[in-house]
């Protein structure tokens, strides 16, 4: 009965959540006047969807620095697919990350079966990999990258227009926003489903002890590189969504520093929640903004501060308000 009524209290919650970031903050947008807030709520969105593949390789208890390299992957494929081959942007998001997906397969098979430390040695040299070979095929144009990507056409089922051409729009950035929040929405709602599922238990079993896990008959590698896909494919998918706002995407549009950062915002947040990666990037984003006015100090307050959090609230801020029911190593 407790049980029921905990899970009717998240629904709900989760309900008025989302209510709020589609109604609610447009119709403040609206009144201040703030319209490019459209583009930095989208972006955190996006940021918090690409976080959320790297909390995933948190829970089988795995470092990813390598995220970058993924949410590259999936901008230039949703690029070169919508510039080159005239396919519509709603057909590249999935296969961008499918894409992804399947890179990180190839590429997970022999890492993922190295030690915590040397994957994510490994991982770290991921981006900058896929950043020179951004540079060097002739089919992203080098440096020059790719622009002028056109903004994502019509979606119709069956003759139901489920999704507006965003270039007829007088407003694409809230388009943007509202994409981006119900994809976010989505992304989080699976992971919490998976959390919950068996393979989400067994996952949790790994950061736990591995070789317990695998006495009881787990597979190791199988869990791991299935964990490794759907980070990868969220990667992806948040890098195509970057592509079709910023309407170009360059060999520097993901870096190293980026990779860092996605792997900061679930430590931030809390790597025991699911929502910690959301919560992380809210905070990141916008904290890092907020100490644009100190100049030249900016990287060291935030540095310094970012420390400290993490040395006081070793589980992350949504520790102050929620029980850790689940543990990520």
């Amino acid at each position: 009965m407790k049980t029921s009524r905990t899970a009717t209290f998240k629904l709900i919650a989760s309900a008025l959540f989302l209510l709020a970031l589609l109604v609610v903050v447009p119709l403040l947008i609206e009144a201040t006047g703030r319209s490019d807030l459209y583009y930095t709520l989208t972006s955190v969105a996006l940021l918090s969807i690409i976080s959320a593949g790297v909390w995933i390789t948190f829970y089988i208890g795995r470092i990813n620095i390598g995220q970058g390299a993924y949410a590259l992957m999936g901008g230039y494929v949703s690029a070169i697919l919508v510039t080159s081959h005239g396919m519509s942007f709603w057909l590249t998001l999935p296969l961008a990350g499918l894409f992804c997906a399947a890179a990180s397969v190839l590429i997970g098979l022999p890492i993922l079966r190295l030690r915590g430390v040397y994957f994510a040695m490994v991982t770290l040299v991921l981006t900058e990999v896929a950043r020179l070979l951004a540079l060097a095929l002739p089919i992203t144009n080098g440096a020059s990258g790719i622009v002028s990507i056109p903004l994502p056409s019509g979606l119709s089922i069956f003759g139901v227009t489920l999704v507006p051409d965003f270039a007829t729009l007088a407003n694409p950035r809230l388009a943007f926003y509202i994409a981006a929040v119900l994809l976010m929405a989505l992304c989080f709602l699976g992971l919490y489903r998976l959390t919950h599922s068996r393979i989400g238990q067994l996952c949790q079993s790994l950061q736990q002890n591995e070789e317990l896990a695998s006495s009881i008959g787990v597979n190791i590698a199988y869990l791991r590189v299935i964990a490794y896909a759907i980070s990868s494919f969220l990667g992806g998918v948040g890098g195509a969504m970057f592509a079709a706002i910023s309407q170009s995407i360059y060999p520097s549009s993901f870096t190293v520093a980026d990779s860092v950062n996605f792997m900061l915002n679930c430590f931030l947040g809390g790597l025991g929640y699911v929502l910690g990666p959301m919560l992380g990037t809210f905070v990141l984003y916008f904290g890092w903004d907020m100490l644009f006015q100190t100049g030249e100090f900016q990287l060291l307050i935030f540095s310094t501060v970012l420390i400290a959090l993490m040395l006081v609230l070793p589980n992350g801020l949504l520790s102050l308000a929620l029980p850790r029911k689940r543990s990520v190593q």
